[in-house]
């Protein structure tokens, strides 16, 4: 994996960036959220505006575009079954 990991991106194949990518799922930052989606456990997540969401993470990807289910704005009595969530306006993401 190593080797992957140093080599530039225009030089590996199909095959190669796949592995690296789940290599990058699961060992990286974005490893928060796919453990997250696997065990269907609620995220604490910050937004740009000052904003905190309690849902559960239902897809992600590696811009951190969510789709949140069941969730719950901090400090306010809504509910929002479903939502997506852009990817720029997410700054913190916590397991709780």
């Amino acid at each position: 994996m190593a080797e992957l990991l140093n080599k530039p991106r225009s030089e590996l194949t199909e095959y190669e960036i796949a592995e690296l990518e789940k290599y990058e799922f699961s060992a990286g930052p974005l490893s928060i959220l796919q453990t997250a989606v696997r065990s269907h456990n609620q995220v604490l997540i910050s937004c740009r505006n000052n904003r905190k969401l309690l849902a559960r993470v239902k897809a992600f990807d590696r811009h951190c575009n969510m789709v949140l289910e069941n969730g719950r704005p901090v400090n306010k009595d809504r509910f929002i079954s479903k939502m997506f969530l852009r990817g720029d306006s997410v700054i913190l993401v916590l397991l709780s």
